[in-house]
């Protein structure tokens, strides 16, 4: 235990229980992960079925992402001084409801009041589930569990979207929310068994959780995530004509790499989580550095089949290695008032997830050719390490007493997340 008296004391944890109450927040990670976006290989089916466009049936996609930018921080604010289990319960709650709404809709525009909901109560779930997360295990893995939360994600991408699109496709689209639901009724078991109970501090206000973005220092750790997340959807969006035209690879080939794209991020993930742990800051500043390194190797890469394959893991690695440094980050800034500015880190993520796709469409618009947002990718990166580097400056300059940057790089094994407070 540090004996730094800023440092909130941790609160003696169940350490057999842990892992288990950390697998239930992740499975209902996996179920958000794969609810997000599994509906990319559905438009077909379902634009059918509703006689619309594809292109309208893809404002599906877009009506989530903006569903999880405003709705994550926006119920993070309204459950301020609710305990963090009922409120995971209550949020689980309206994500099943949602699902059922998706997966019975009668028509499009029910099928798209579906998803918001979906994405309002998923995207605040994550946020909270985060710090429900760092505060089941001691000070030195809080990391590592918040990495055990994003895994979900991760894995969402490598097994729940896939195999989401492959049932929708066998048995009518509907059967993949039908599947969500399902798993969601789980977690909702999960939670409700296995993550303990405690009571909203009596300090728990909205006013305290609005006074941390005061923080100009918060506003850049955003920068750090919404810059070092995009590379991932810069370059994964537009794989497919990247993989055909300069690789070479059949169409066949490209869901195979998109897959081991997936294995990368899931290797990474937990990496990222055990080097914040050790020394969040320098870990921070590695992985962000990682990802423009990773980019600029993926772009010779490209040109051989192999050396792709091998340049698409260690990218998927680099780009998930981000998550739980920049969550850690941003909890760590927001000390004594996590849940609101946790919540609002999943809107950074996704303003990541529209600005990569964005700037990397407009490379190849403006004739740049298909390797152009891997050049992007590492551009982003870099600004996010750009961000990061201005955050930990400020944070130095926050903490006089606390030994310069040692207050958030942490001692060997010693992690920089505090506890979580409620």
């Amino acid at each position: 235990m540090s004996n730094d008296p800023a440092r909130p004391k941790t609160r003696p944890q169940n350490r057999s229980s842990a892992p288990a109450a950390l697998s239930a927040l992740a499975l209902g990670a996996f179920a958000v992960g794969t609810t997000e976006v599994v509906i990319a290989g559905l438009l077909p089916e379902i634009a059918a079925d509703f006689g619309v466009s594809i292109p309208t049936a893809g404002f599906l996609v877009s009506g989530y992402a903006l569903g999880m930018v405003v709705g994550a921080p926006l119920l993070a604010a309204l459950g301020t001084r609710v305990p963090r289990k009922t409120m995971l319960l209550w949020l689980m709650a309206l994500f099943i409801g949602s699902s059922v709404i998706s997966a019975a809709a009668p028509a499009y525009a029910v099928l798209m009041a579906g998803r918001i909901l979906s994405a309002l109560a998923g995207g605040a779930y994550v946020g909270i589930g985060a710090v429900t997360a760092a505060d089941l295990v001691p000070e030195d893995r809080r990391a590592r569990a918040i990495a055990t939360l994003f895994m979900g994600l991760s894995i969402a991408n490598v097994l729940g979207v896939p195999g989401g699109t492959a049932l929708g496709q066998a048995l009518g689209w509907r059967s993949a929310f039908w599947a969500v639901t399902a798993i969601g009724v789980i977690v909702l078991l999960g939670v409700l068994r296995l993550v303990p109970h405690r009571p909203a501090g009596r300090d728990a206000n909205l006013r305290g959780e609005l006074a941390v973005f005061k923080r100009g220092r918060l506003w850049l750790a955003y920068g750090a995530t919404a810059l070092g997340w995009a590379p991932a959807l810069a370059v994964v969006t537009y794989i497919s004509p990247l993989l055909t035209e300069v690789t070479g690879f059949s169409d066949g080939a490209v869901p195979v790499v998109l897959v081991l794209f997936g294995v990368g991020m899931v290797i990474g993930t937990p990496i990222g989580g055990r080097l914040a742990d050790r020394a969040l800051t320098p870990a921070l500043y590695g992985v962000l550095t990682a990802v423009t390194a990773a980019s600029l190797v993926l772009l010779p890469a490209v040109q051989g089949k192999a050396a792709a394959v091998a340049g698409f893991i260690l990218f998927g690695a680099a780009v998930a290695a981000v998550i739980p440094p920049v969550q850690a980050t941003v909890m760590a800034t927001a000390e004594g008032a996590p849940n609101l500015a946790s919540a609002s880190n999943v809107s950074a993520f996704n303003i990541g997830n529209a600005a990569g796709p964005f700037l990397g469409g407009a490379a190849i618009g403006a004739g740049y050719g298909y390797t152009s947002p891997i050049w992007i990718a590492a551009l982003l990166g870099a600004g996010g390490l750009l961000f990061a580097l201005l955050s930990g400056a400020l944070d130095r300059r926050a903490r006089p007493g606390r030994g310069g940057a040692r207050g958030r790089t942490g001692g060997a094994g010693r992690s920089a997340v505090p506890a979580a407070g409620r």
